[in-house]
């Protein structure tokens, strides 16, 4: 999967039902501009493996180079997926060596608190600079690349 290519939607579950198998769901998400459905199965990466639930705030990425259906609401498979809290934003980019987004939307600062794990949940021992990171964080600041300190990071080795 080519990871540049994934795009980020952010919204409350809506409703959830069963998809085309027993091993797929369809993912009603209300979001800022509309409902958007994800289809979520067996393939997505879902952060911690939680059971994705009515109500929940989460954040899909889906791979914006794949054909989609002219439909609306609009439907995108899930490539990943992520719970988020109330005033959190989760943010799945390539970093350099100073963790500075590739696209330079934002700078880490990576403290003792953050935890910083592998995508199968172990502990990431190294600095997670050059990979692609899933970020999760709340605040930033106004300068320019905004900059955080993330509560915590995923890194896909």
């Amino acid at each position: 999967m080519p990871f540049e290519l994934l795009i980020p939607v952010t919204g409350t579950i809506m409703n959830i039902s069963r998809g085309g198998d027993c091993c797929s769901q369809m993912i009603a998400v209300r979001t800022e501009n509309g409902i958007v459905n994800f289809f979520v199965d067996s393939g997505t990466f879902v952060a911690d493996s939680v059971q994705l639930r009515t109500g929940m705030r989460v954040t899909a990425f889906y791979d914006g180079s794949l054909p989609v259906p002219l439909i609306f609401p609009p439907q995108y498979r899930a490539q990943m997926a992520a719970v988020t809290g109330r005033n959190e934003q989760v943010m799945f980019q390539f970093f350099d060596r100073n963790l500075l987004a590739a696209d330079r939307s934002l700078q880490l600062n990576i403290a003792d608190s953050t935890v910083v794990q592998t995508a199968n949940g172990q502990r990431f021992e190294c600095r997670p600079g050059n990979q692609y990171l899933m970020v999760f964080y709340s605040v930033t600041t106004r300068s320019i690349p905004p900059q955080t300190t993330p509560r915590r990071v995923i890194v896909f080795c």
